[in-house]
């Protein structure tokens, strides 16, 4: 299973969790099989690049997404793609990960989705 975390710098276990999903600079992936580590970069169109990041996120083939907080319509996107969205992931990646693997992040709903994240930036 490959966990992802939108990362705030140059990505990594000790970086903190970047709580804007779509406009982080990198995004760091566990695989939980093997214990790899590995950092991609953001190059979606919130960064200037191509496509939506659920959909970059898909070909890397990203399981599980850990976020601070994100808007329904991203819940939506990322499910169609397959992937599980947990919400109220901060501070490292790396405690993220740890708050996750406890049961402690609940899975994003449009209940607990930011509903102003939606309207504010229409996508």
């Amino acid at each position: 299973m490959k966990i992802c975390v939108p990362s705030s710098g140059k990505g990594g276990l000790d970086d903190l969790v970047g709580q804007h999903f779509g406009r982080v600079p990198t995004y760091t992936i566990k695989d939980t099989e093997t214990n790899e580590i590995r950092t991609i970069e953001n190059k979606s169109e919130h960064m200037g690049g191509v496509g939506l990041p659920p959909e970059l996120l898909s070909q890397e083939g990203i399981d599980v997404m850990l976020c601070g907080g994100l808007g329904d319509k991203a819940v939506q996107q990322f499910e169609q793609f397959g992937m599980e969205v947990y919400v109220g992931a901060k501070g490292t990646v790396e405690e993220a990960i740890m708050a996750w693997e406890a049961g402690k992040l609940p899975k994003a709903t449009s209940e607990n989705a930011c509903q102003t994240h939606d309207h504010h930036h229409n996508h």
